[in-house]
């Protein structure tokens, strides 16, 4: 005895997507890529050592990208 198959109620669509994604979803994204993009073109952060401490460079750099 076979089993019965089920059907869908709606014919599936082509090509696209039915969802739509929030705008967060793209600008956090993108915000990021743009950050770390950032981060490596800079060359004139480009030292081998530092006296500051990590965090304390990264907020500055926060910074200056801020307020460009």
């Amino acid at each position: 005895m076979s089993a019965p198959t089920h059907t869908r109620p709606h014919p599936a669509t082509r090509g696209g997507v039915d969802s739509r994604l929030p705008w967060w979803a793209v600008a956090l994204p993108t915000l990021a890529f743009i950050v770390l993009l950032a981060l490596i073109l800079n060359p004139t952060d480009a030292q081998a050592a530092s006296s500051d401490p990590a965090v304390t460079h990264l907020v500055e750099r926060v910074q200056q990208l801020i307020a460009r």
